[in-house]
């Protein structure tokens, strides 16, 4: 095989080789860099940006670049990238995923692209997995980025909006996934141009790419507003779910899902007095029901949640860390409260989402970097258009990877656990324990307190010391027990690290935190105080230098940091990430898995055929084996789940495909009318098809005009189109008319009175156009936001069309978009139908001196509301219609003016009236004086004047 490899190199050794190319012109500018002053190095900014406008490509002047952040890197924070740093450097930019083993330098090798696309000047986005990350990487990689010229900033959740455009208009901005991405949804929510936060979306590097694209993929961002009360219909699920026994449900453990057998069925239909739970009426109720049985039997405490102050925190299944603000969806966050015996807070309504998948598709271009991608390939490659390349170390791995250790039992394999602590700990080496969950990481630690073994634990409950404990994990004798991957993203350095206790040691002694970052710098500074600080600083580092680099030397005469895995994970990426904590940079270091037959993995996927063949050797509980065919069944074991997984999250992608091509269709929409597009022609096409539209529904289908009830015609019209004009329609108009026709003139009327209202906004000075806008965008959100509510019951009853076997993505892809088209025709009805019933009244026979005001957000807002109230009564009209038409009374010989329609103009005349809208100035006193100072009166008001009559019947006769 090895012949085989040098004749024929593989697919990543012809990468690297074309990387290896490029990789050689930035070795050859090291020189001319290295002998630059601090000037002249600062000066390469502002050339390579010119070369940039003089129109050579960004790959043109990469070399320069990376040789440039090079030699700025050594300056300013003492590191200088290693040859493998630059040709990660070099795929990055390339939009491919880097593989680096663990302590290889990802974190700096990000500045060598992040600097060559901020010079294009479109912004370079860096993403990690967690504030913490981005906070530490924005200071620390920011002061090679600053002392270069450019500006760096993060967006973390705490941020207002105008603290969040500048962190966006910074040439480099740190942040995490999650926050990008709720950004970007919050952007697409705002009524003003000048309320969006992000600037656009050219190049992102994703640091752990794999955990935010690969493991997050499946949980969509959900921006929500408040919903439904529902709390006691959740209490009473979760009483009738601690009701039921083994028996009445079935679990299935690898698609995590529950349902209800024949013995709970009758049990729910007895405790809720019903006759059968299957009923169409009771579809809601089985919605309570669900989510409370998945919440007391498949959501456990200290796995999947803890309780933090009175309220459910979601713990990451794959990192251990507590996700602050995140909520289960679809109720079941209510279920987990309503279980634990919590206040249940109201159910939430969806109003903006999109997955990880969709949301990163949105950029120009992304790469990413992280230990373990190569097992995901297929995915990257076939979702995101990645491909990965895996970075040669900078020095050869030494650790030893030991077969794993598997028992029959989960009682024994804690035991050997402890036993191997126990005798590797007394060697005097660090021992970093690797756990699943914070209930698997407690009971260890309960285990190790027994035995008096001195231990740190980092999990989700304690991740405030993260920091503190992977720093001195490589200590001398040292134990660690963490969850997963808690502590990803920062190195464990065996001997311990200065750095950290050099920094610890000044806040003991009330140093600030800006003159403890500015001390690691190398940046130069006018203040005595912050020389004398970095003094005392290189003091201390060199004191702890001394002490962890004589702790680092006999650390690795004991074969470095020991690894313990306390079971396989789901995934193999997740155990290689483990593994890659001991060996970083050519240390040694040894990594070993206990595994028994009783893991969960073993349980959902291993099989019978695995513990058929435990029963066949008839193993003892506490015997241990180290059988390789059994090895190799439980990475086929993880094969199938990862092959699940991917399954499952790439059906969540088909869906959101959808989804997606509806939500670009509808920002789209609404980024055109926020950046000011003219949309009066396109009102104005809205009212002719909506007049159109009142007509045919007036004269029923009925093709010939003598056949037409002119009365009902005009009750429709008064009622949707032209509510000032009581008998538009006459007889000798409609003569000999086709239905057409009529439509035609009803359509030219409206558009009449609207242009009509229109001049009237204008010669007051009223900004027309964009109450246009802002109506038209506070109906699409409406229906937008109700559309969503309808695409999530969709999806969630879809799947039972492959029962009648029809493909439930071709049904959900028909229906979702049957169901837009009528978004998009009810949007254009109520905007018209808005537009053309907001009345305005203006007397003439008065001089008037305006002061004009531009309507307020509140105005704006109350608008819409009146508008919605309009359409009810609207239909509420038409219903009682057709009621009167179906019955044999008499009609009436005209349609007057119904109190409904009366009072809802009133209504609307009232926005007018805001003495911050118009301010109105006159000097008349007649009694014709209807409007006084700040207050416009609408025609069915109570006369100013004090007659008792109505406005129009009294001083507003001559007004229109």
């Amino acid at each position: 095989m090895g012949l085989f490899r040098k004749i024929f190199k593989s697919e990543n050794d012809r990468n690297i080789a074309k990387l290896e190319k490029i990789a050689a012109k930035v070795e050859e500018l090291s020189d001319k860099y290295r002998v630059m002053t601090d000037e002249e190095l600062k000066e390469t900014t502002f050339i390579l940006k010119n070369r940039l406008r003089d129109g050579e490509k960004p790959i043109d002047i990469l070399p320069d670049a990376y040789a440039c952040v090079r030699e700025a890197s050594t300056r300013v924070i003492g590191k200088r990238h290693y040859h493998v740093q630059i040709l990660g450097g070099i795929a990055l930019f390339q939009g491919r995923i880097a593989e680096m083993k663990t302590g290889e330098g990802k974190t700096l090798m990000e500045t060598l692209p992040a600097y060559l696309v901020a010079l294009e000047g479109k912004g370079c986005h860096i993403v990690t997995v967690n504030e913490y990350l981005s906070a530490r990487d924005a200071d620390w990689m920011g002061k090679i980025f600053k002392f270069l010229g450019l500006t760096v900033g993060i967006s973390t959740h705490d941020m207002n909006p105008a603290q969040k455009k500048v962190a966006y208009d910074c040439d480099i901005t740190y942040s995490t996934n999650n926050e990008l991405g709720f950004d970007y949804l919050r952007d697409n929510m705002v009524m003003r141009p000048e309320d969006r936060v992000a600037r656009g979306y050219h190049f992102a590097i994703i640091d752990e790419v794999d955990s935010i694209l690969i493991d997050e993929a499946r949980t969509p961002l959900i921006i929500s507003g408040k919903g439904m009360k529902s709390s006691e219909e959740y209490k009473k699920a979760a009483r009738f779910a601690k009701t039921l026994k083994e028996s009445d449900y079935e679990i299935e453990e690898k698609e995590r899902a529950i349902r209800l057998i024949e013995s709970g069925i009758a049990k729910a239909e007895k405790f809720y007095n019903i006759e059968n739970l299957g009923d169409v009426q009771h579809i809601e109720l089985n919605h309570y029901i669900n989510n409370a049985l998945k919440a007391q039997y498949i959501m456990h405490k200290d796995n999947n949640y803890i309780i933090k102050d009175g309220e459910i925190v979601i713990v990451d299944e794959f990192t251990g860390r507590l996700m602050d603000g995140r909520k289960y969806s679809n109720g079941l966050h209510q279920a987990i409260e309503a279980k634990e015996g919590l206040e249940v807070r109201d159910e939430n309504k969806t109003l903006a989402t999109i997955t990880f998948q969709n949301f990163f598709r949105i950029y120009d271009k992304i790469s990413g970097m992280t230990g373990t991608a190569k097992t995901e390939e297929t995915e990257f490659n076939k979702i995101y258009n990645l491909d990965v390349v895996q970075i040669p170390t900078n020095k050869p791995v030494r650790r030893v990877d030991w077969t794993d250790v598997i028992y029959p039992t989960e009682a024994a394999k804690i035991n050997a656990i402890v036993e191997e602590v126990k005798k590797v700990h007394a060697e005097g080496r660090p021992i970093l324990v690797g756990t699943v969950t914070i209930e698997k990481s407690e009971l260890i630690s309960k285990e190790l307190t027994k035995a008096k073994i001195k231990h740190n634990v980092l999990n989700a409950k304690n991740h405030a010391k993260e920091s503190q404990i992977i720093a001195q994990a490589g200590r001398l004798g040292q134990v660690t027990i963490a969850t997963n991957m808690a502590g990803r993203g920062t190195d464990i350095m065996l001997g311990g690290n200065p750095e950290f206790l050099a920094k610890q040691k000044m806040k003991e002694l009330g140093y600030s935190d800006e003159q403890i970052e500015f001390s690691t710098s190398y940046l130069p500074s006018d203040s005595k105080d912050m020389e004398l600080a970095r003094e005392k600083y290189k003091k201390y580092y060199k004191e702890f230098e001394q002490v962890t680099d004589d702790e680092r030397g006999k650390v690795i005469s004991l074969g470095g940091l020991h690894i313990i895995g306390t079971e396989r994970h789901e995934s193999r990426r997740i155990d290689n990430q483990l593994r890659g904590r001991a060996g970083r940079q050519g240390d040694p270091g040894s990594s070993v898995f206990y595994v028994s037959m009783e893991d969960d993995l073993m349980r959902r996927f291993g099989g019978e055929k695995m513990q058929g063949l435990v029963k066949f050797f008839k193993f003892s509980d506490d015997t241990a084996f180290t059988l390789k065919f059994l090895s190799k069944q439980i990475e086929a074991a993880q094969r199938r789940i990862e092959g699940f997984h991917f399954s499952a999250r790439h059906t969540v992608l088909k869906f959101d495909d959808v989804n997606n091509q509806q939500r670009k269709e509808i920002y789209a929409e609404r980024n055109r009318v926020i950046d000011g597009a003219d949309v009066h022609d396109e009102i104005i096409d809205m009212i002719r098809d909506f007049a159109i539209d009142a007509v045919y529904d007036a004269i029923d289908g009925k093709e010939s005009w003598e056949e037409w009830d002119i009365d009902k015609i005009n009750s429709n019209l008064n009622n949707r189109v032209l509510p000032a004009e009581a008998n538009f329609v006459t007889a000798d108009m409609i003569e000999g008319l086709e239905a057409e026709e009529l439509g035609t003139k009803v359509a030219d009327k409206a558009v009449e009175v609207y242009e009509a209202k229109c001049k009237v906004l204008k010669d007051i000075n009223l900004d027309y156009q964009r109450i246009e806008r802002e109506i038209l965008l506070r109906v699409v959100d409406s229906l937008w936001r109700d559309h969503i509510d309808f695409m999530e019951i969709l999806r969630g009853e879809i799947g039972l069309r492959a029962y009648g076997n029809h493909d439930p993505i071709i049904e959900f892809k028909k229906e979702s978009g049957q169901a837009f088209e009528r978004m998009v025709l009810k949007m254009r009805e109520e905007t018209a139908m808005f537009l053309i019933n907001f009345r305005i009244q203006i007397e003439k026979k008065v001089p008037v001196n305006f002061t004009v005001k531009k309507p307020t957000e509140e105005q704006l807002k109350q608008l819409h509301e009146m508008a919605l109230a309009r359409k009810k009564q609207i239909d509420e009209a038409k219903k009682k219609e057709k009621d009167q038409a179906s019955s044999a009374e008499a009609k009436p010989e005209k349609a007057p003016e119904t109190p409904a329609n009366a009072e809802a103009n009133a209504e609307l005349d009232k926005l007018m009236k805001a003495p911050s809208n118009i301010e109105m100035v006159t000097n008349s006193t007649e009694k014709t004086e209807a409007k006084k100072k700040g207050k416009l009166v609408g025609r069915n008001d109570a006369c100013p004047c004090g007659s008792g009559k109505k406005y129009k019947n009294c001083c507003g006769k001559d007004t229109k």
